[in-house]
């Protein structure tokens, strides 16, 4: 095809009246442009598969694990499918931004109260809120970054996003640890090495993982202290000190108390943890303490491997369905769990674990059917979570 000189004179007026329409349009974009262009959209996509020994009527139990896992019982699990949109807080004294993170799944955490059926279970919800806040700071020192939304809990030695802990399972600790909190939260680092925080939130429904009524207090409080230890502490820099506490104000309050923390060691690639965790209910007159141990080993870049212990010392405190304070199920009183997990990682962004845990119930016998009941359960879990 030939081109004569009126041609390529009318192309060259219709790209700049085209050049001239994509910046007008632009610039009508710029405002949300704008507010987008920091905006970061990450997440993951959490599996597993459970075998618990025991026959039929074993998973028909009502045990920790089960309560925590979502009733995960011999069977391929959709854990959670989360989205994250982000925006985070830049060096500006007065910067701004915002977090979102939305999952669903048998493990997804409900930020949101979402009320509840006749039966007093939580009606049912596809995809739920677990963390939706807005993000500020104010040039008050070293600036005060806050937090006013929904978001993740506090307290505890384990997260909320399950491939971040060191086993598959939850631990007893995070069962009894607010998951998550509605309100305001303030941190401020006073230097380098030490960090508080604290807060005016309510609960909402979660406990842990569960989504169960515990007539907790919509007027908590929250505060935290943390500690890094310096340089100069040899072996030891970057270990870790967490204190931290729940607090409510009336007579139906769900008080909490967490010290936990992490201690590098002279030998490369191993991490000792530790935790106490304690739950008292004013309300029910129940309390408990929890002791946990934690130690990991990253061996290679691909393989690591994580050991967890811990004693439950109670006298009134369950940790089961249909609630904490109930008069069946899980374990009570007193117990143990020990839990093995082996992390070998063969695909680009893909953890791949797995892991055997053993709970025992002392003086009890409440994991299996009321005809055939045990004081131990053993539980075998494999795990795929790709990060994107």
């Amino acid at each position: 095809m030939k081109f004569n000189q009126w041609t390529l004179g009318l192309a060259a007026v219709g790209a700049v009246s085209l050049a001239s329409a994509v910046r007008a349009d632009e610039a009508k974009l710029s405002p949300l442009q704008t507010a987008l262009s920091n905006t970061t959209i990450s997440g993951y996509v959490d599996v597993q598969a459970d075998f618990n020994t025991g026959n039929q009527a074993y998973r028909d139990a009502y045990s920790y694990y089960y309560s925590i896992q979502q009733d995960n019982r011999d069977q391929f699990q959709l854990n959670s499918v989360t989205v994250s949109l982000d925006k985070p807080l830049d060096e500006s004294p007065w910067a701004s931004g915002y977090h979102i993170d939305l999952n669903a799944g048998s493990a997804a955490i409900q930020g949101v109260s979402v009320g509840y059926q006749s039966d007093n279970s939580p009606n049912p919800q596809n995809v739920g809120v677990r963390q939706a806040y807005i993000a500020l700071r104010t040039p008050v020192g070293n600036g005060i970054d806050w937090k006013i939304g929904v978001m993740d809990g506090i307290t505890g030695y384990e997260g909320n996003t399950g491939y971040a802990n060191p086993n598959i399972t939850r631990s007893l600790g995070y069962a009894i640890n607010p998951a998550s909190f509605t309100g305001v939260l303030g941190t401020y680092k006073v230097s380098s090495l030490i960090a508080v925080t604290g807060g005016f939130i309510n609960r909402t429904d979660s406990q842990g993982y569960g989504q169960n009524n515990y007539n907790l207090s919509s007027h908590d409080y929250v505060a935290s202290v943390s500690l890094t230890a310096p340089d100069s502490w040899g072996f030891l820099k970057g270990s870790a000190l967490n204190i931290q506490t729940v607090q409510g104000f009336d007579n139906q309050a769900v008080n909490n108390y967490s010290v936990n923390g992490t201690l590098n060691t002279p030998v490369a690639g191993l991490t000792l943890g530790f935790a106490w965790d304690s739950l008292q209910s004013l309300a029910y007159s129940a309390d408990g303490n929890i002791y946990g141990l934690y130690a990991t080993y990253q061996a290679t870049d691909k393989l690591s491997l994580a050991l967890r212990g811990e004693y439950l010392d109670s006298t009134d405190l369950f940790i089961g369905v249909p609630n904490t304070f109930g008069s069946y199920g899980g374990i009570g009183a007193k117990g143990e769990e020990i839990t093995g997990t082996v992390t070998y990682n063969l695909w680009a962004n893909v953890v791949t674990r797995a892991e055997v845990r053993w709970d025992h119930q002392e003086h009890g016998t409440t994991f299996e059917s009321a005809s055939s009941s045990t004081e131990n359960q053993f539980s075998f879990i494999v795990n795929a979570v790709y990060k994107f």
